[in-house]
């Protein structure tokens, strides 16, 4: 007994040590991430007041125990939009705060939501920060898309018996190892303060392995499968292709990053070979990126409209050059087939999801790694195709032209794939429901901290 003793101390005193270290570390980062910070503010507007932000100061919650939702950028906004309106729906009072870590996260949650939920950034993970963040939200529940764990920020909300629910939540086996060793720095909030709502029998196994008991753990499905799409944008990318004349075949690369534009555009040449009135429609995934793209388009004497001039493409414009942001659902509504991009370059791939709600054939690059699951999924049904370069994609596009019926069937093969996955946001509110309201003892914490919110 005596040795079981002197092992947990020595354990307790390397955490606190590990603890200790860790917030060194990321004081001492701080500088240089506020110089990277302040440096995107000067080029680009959508960056400006996130430092602030993201350092705690931000205005007051009105009132204390609202639901607090991080969804990191653009891809877990989308996906919180259904929990979200569930949670609006069942509980028309309830405030809810709505975090990103991405200027484009933040203008798709006011392209969605408007004034019915407040956004803000993510604090930085050093106390000063987190504190004066949850001093200002006060919130009764914090609600984790996916997997973000942020050591000092899952201890303080711990120690302020806030509970968090991780939702739709996956660890993959390669990160195993690291999670462990990070583990130690919050294993009291794994092992109270946290619910872990994950993707997988396998992620739930995962979790466990890392530290979270078993009772904490439960499978309930990917959140993204319900995924909704708002019957506005549905109809704007509809009226947005009528206008374009539907006769005319049309194709959209969504979300790509640097070196896709090139191939996307060497495959629409190609292309355009066979189907000469065929019309690109390329939608860059970051708006820093957008004259850059302009400039490429025009180093190689391609004709193109832009959106941000609010023209349609003509009959000589070969392509169409979104360079606005949170209109990418409208004009995969407005496409044929759809390329997703992030995966011809080794970025993981964006959403394969946005698409497959609205019955398109999809494309995708092998590089899959941030949703493989879903990948897979879609893959197997047949809705996917993987393409490894301009070739291959000029010539899966150019099928699709030629085979309508065949473009129909792999569109509902991707929707019927997600009727199949559909369900996780029901199981996410019942974890989430239990919490709404909290014991005395714990909501004290948080709201007694209020009056520091000036600090």
């Amino acid at each position: 007994m005596a040795h079981r003793g002197l092992r947990g101390l020595t354990r307790s005193h390397g955490n606190i040590q590990l603890r200790i270290l860790y917030v060194l570390l990321t004081y001492l980062l701080l500088p240089v991430v506020l110089a990277v910070e302040s440096w995107q503010s000067l080029r680009n507007r959508s960056y400006r007041g996130r430092v602030r932000q993201r350092l705690g100061f931000i205005e007051p919650q009105p009132r204390a125990g609202a639901v607090w939702v991080h969804a990191v950028s653009v891809g877990e906004v989308q996906a919180a939009a259904a929990l979200i309106r569930e949670l609006q729906q069942r509980h028309p009072s309830l405030d809810i705060v709505v975090t990103t870590a991405t200027p484009t996260g933040a203008a798709r949650v006011a392209g969605l939501f408007k004034d019915s939920v407040r956004h803000c950034y993510l604090p930085y993970d050093v106390p000063g920060a987190v504190r004066r963040f949850l001093d200002r939200i006060q919130p009764r529940v914090a609600v984790i898309l996916e997997t973000e764990i942020w050591p000092t920020l899952y201890r303080t909300l711990g120690r302020r018996g806030i509970p968090i629910v991780v939702a739709s939540a996956r660890v993959t086996e390669e990160s195993v190892d690291r999670y462990r060793r990070m583990a130690s720095l919050f294993r009291e909030t794994l092992s109270r303060g946290v619910l872990i709502g994950a993707q997988t029998e396998a992620d739930a196994g995962r979790f466990r392995r890392v530290g979270a008991p078993a009772d904490r753990v439960r499978v309930i499905g990917n959140i993204k499968y319900d995924l909704q799409v708002a019957q506005a944008a549905i109809a704007a990318g509809r009226e947005f292709r009528q206008r374009c004349g539907t006769a005319r075949p049309a194709w959209i690369a969504g979300s790509t990053h640097e070196g896709e534009e090139e191939a996307v555009l060497d495959a629409h040449a190609k292309l355009r070979a066979k189907h000469g009135a065929a019309l690109l429609i390329v939608v860059p995934r970051h708006p820093q990126r957008f004259d850059a793209v302009r400039a490429l388009l025009r180093k190689r004497g391609v004709p193109f409209a832009q959106r941000s001039a609010g023209a349609l493409p003509e009959a000589a414009h070969q392509v169409f050059l979104v360079d606005t942001i949170g209109e990418l659902q409208s004009f995969y509504a407005a496409a044929d087939v759809a390329f997703v991009g992030g995966s011809l370059v080794p970025i993981g791939g964006h959403s394969l999801l946005e698409p497959a709600v609205l019955g398109l054939p999809m494309l995708s690059g092998p590089h899959t790694e941030n949703a493989p699951d879903v990948a897979e999924v879609l893959s197997r049904s047949g809705a996917l195709q993987i393409v490894h370069d301009s070739d291959d994609l000029a010539r899966r596009v150019s099928g699709y032209f030629d085979d309508a019926a065949r473009a129909r069937d792999d569109g509902e093969r991707g929707l019927q794939a997600m009727a199949l996955g559909r369900g996780a946001v029901g199981r996410v509110v019942a974890m989430i429901e239990p919490l709404l309201s909290p014991p005395a003892s714990a909501a004290a914490p948080a709201t007694s901290s209020a009056a520091s919110g000036s600090r």
